[in-house]
């Protein structure tokens, strides 16, 4: 997903769930913030290297892609963008290899979606957007996985997009990254193809380039995953339900209601508002910032203002080191690091050491690693 979503459309759909102006503001911040919080931003602030949650195209291209290099980017990725849906998923006739990348795929409604609202819940507002950040993400990014892998993220030039009178049109691909996507003309841009097993090309929906960023797209194609074998991908029905799920999920944390459960969606908090949400998620466009503010500004009556974290970047160089961890930024890094801890964990006691080893949240060794990233502003993922 795009700014279009993880920013303005929260924004909305935390004002639903009964948050303020103020407070849906600084959800939707947060929720952006996962898409920019790199090892850069983080060197910038002096802040703990394990709250990274992204990687920059450049962080990318010069990873190490050896076995620890791998399993910090899977662990990464996998934490934020592509939650896995099924840690123990069947497949017959594989290789415990392939099975332990087969099992990072990510989808809607699994184990790890409850886990990580649970983890957020009396954790603020910072922990809220980043947990709607990632459940988002599990209807935009399904059928990827957030380890590189050519034999599970790679994808075939069958690739059709599918328009609402059931008309198809094959989309064509060029690996041009400095020009916008030409929606009119279904021509986009997607990663080079790397033989390579372990190529960063060949991470997460890279080969599809940002198809599953759009929300009018619904498209089919042949994922490697699947053995080629055609699927389709309906993301306007995807982001609907990923908004109505945000909402629910919000009223939870809220103190709305008293759990979380997965495969319920808030349909309720959207009557009479249902044509309007669908119509800005359908149109064929590249960017929907402007008819998600709109939105925002009708549901609240306030000015959506901008994304813009330099007044919290300044709260937080300018707080003295014990202080940092209450900043808004602060106690974003630590629902960061609790998110990373909490995924990681849950792959590794699965048996999968994709993300590499890590320490369970619930444990002494855990809380002892975040009262020194309290105390010190450090921390080690």
């Amino acid at each position: 997903m795009q700014k279009d979503f993880h920013y303005f459309a929260t924004y909305c759909a935390a004002y639903l769930a009964g948050y303020t102006h103020e407070e849906s503001c600084g959800i939707a911040c947060s929720a952006q913030l996962v898409d920019e919080c790199s090892p850069a931003f983080i060197n910038m602030l002096e802040a703990p290297a394990a709250a990274v949650t992204t990687q920059m195209q450049a962080e990318l291209m010069d990873a190490n892609t050896d076995v620890t290099g791998l399993q910090s980017i899977t662990r990464i990725w996998a934490s934020f963008h592509f939650l896995p849906q099924d840690l123990y998923a069947k497949r017959k006739k594989c290789s415990k290899k392939y099975l332990d990348k087969y099992r990072l795929l990510c989808g809607p409604n699994g184990t790890l979606v409850k886990d990580t609202v649970e983890t957020a819940k009396g954790r603020g507002l910072q922990a809220a957007g980043l947990a709607m950040h990632v459940l988002a993400d599990t209807w935009a990014h399904r059928y990827f996985a957030g380890t590189p892998s050519l034999v599970i993220n790679n994808t075939d030039h069958y690739f059709y997009e599918i328009f609402p009178d059931g008309t198809e049109k094959q989309i064509k691909f060029r690996h041009s990254p400095m020009q916008p996507d030409d929606v009119e003309n279904g021509v986009y841009s997607n990663s080079i193809f790397q033989t390579g097993e372990k190529s960063v090309m060949n991470l997460g929906h890279g080969r599809a380039g940002h198809l599953p960023d759009y929300s009018f797209c619904r498209y089919k194609y042949l994922p490697a995953w699947g053995g080629y074998n055609e699927i389709v991908k309906d993301n306007p029905s995807d982001y609907y339900n990923a908004f109505c799920q945000m909402i629910y999920a919000m009223k939870y944390l809220g103190g709305g209601t008293d759990a979380f459960e997965t495969g319920v969606y808030d349909r309720e908090a959207v009557r009479g508002y249902e044509e309007e949400i669908r119509e800005i998620i359908t149109t064929r466009r590249i960017n929907a910032e402007e008819a998600w503010r709109a939105f925002g500004e009708k549901l609240s009556g306030q000015p959506v203002p901008d994304h813009n974290t330099e007044g919290f970047q300044r709260e937080y160089r300018g707080a003295a080191k014990e202080k940092k961890p209450d900043t808004f930024l602060g106690k974003f890094f630590t629902a960061a690091t609790a998110q990373k801890s909490m995924v990681t964990n849950r792959i590794y006691k699965s048996g999968n050491m994709l993300a590499g080893y890590s320490v369970s949240p619930e444990s002494s060794v855990w809380r002892r690693v975040m009262d020194k990233l309290a105390k010190a502003g450090e921390g080690h993922e």
